[in-house]
């Protein structure tokens, strides 16, 4: 065997309380709690996950994404349970600028406790450091506080030229843009 033409493992990634690791099939059933619950897509413009054979479809559309290196997504669960209780990702990649946007959704039921800050900044310094963007944007509601505070304690800023370019391009005015720059 040629390694070689291997493909690199997905990575997994630990902080202290938490692994964020790829996305499998057997997660299908948490997925959908993730992405039906009203909380969770308060802030979201997606169609909610409703039903298992919808769940399954997204896992292959990330398998896919990963593949194709267009996307890293992992799912939040922490140290001692392999239950996924949330997803942070890094998409929309922009080569020529040097540029990733990364989303996150954490279930409501372990908000508010700094489990997503930890992934946040374990993703960031992927993204960063592995990776070697030299910038990571997230496109977030202006009503949505929670992630404003995550974004700025991580030391992101509001863009305004990208916002700009984003709303003549069509995007909504009730969106930000946050960034952060090596």
């Amino acid at each position: 065997m040629n390694l070689k033409n291997q493909k690199p493992q997905f990575p997994t990634l630990t902080t202290e309380r938490l692994i964020l690791r790829k996305l499998v099939k057997n997660d299908a059933g948490q997925l959908v709690k993730l992405r039906s619950n009203e909380q969770v897509n308060k802030y979201l413009d997606r169609q909610k996950t409703t039903t298992l054979d919808e769940a399954l479809e997204f896992v292959n559309k990330i398998d896919l994404g990963i593949e194709n290196n267009e996307s890293y997504y992992w799912v939040i669960s922490l140290t001692d349970d392999n239950k996924l209780i949330g997803t942070i990702c890094l998409w929309n990649i922009d080569k020529a600028n040097s540029m990733i946007e990364v989303g996150y959704e954490l279930h409501p039921d372990f908000q508010g406790k700094g489990l997503m800050h930890e992934a946040f900044a374990k993703v960031v310094d992927y993204g960063f450091n592995i990776l070697q963007f030299k910038t990571i944007t997230a496109y977030l509601n202006s009503a949505n506080e929670r992630s404003i505070r995550l974004l700025e304690k991580n030391n992101f800023k509001r863009d305004l030229a990208l916002e700009n370019e984003y709303y003549s391009k069509g995007g909504s005015s009730e969106d930000l843009i946050y960034s952060l720059s090596l």
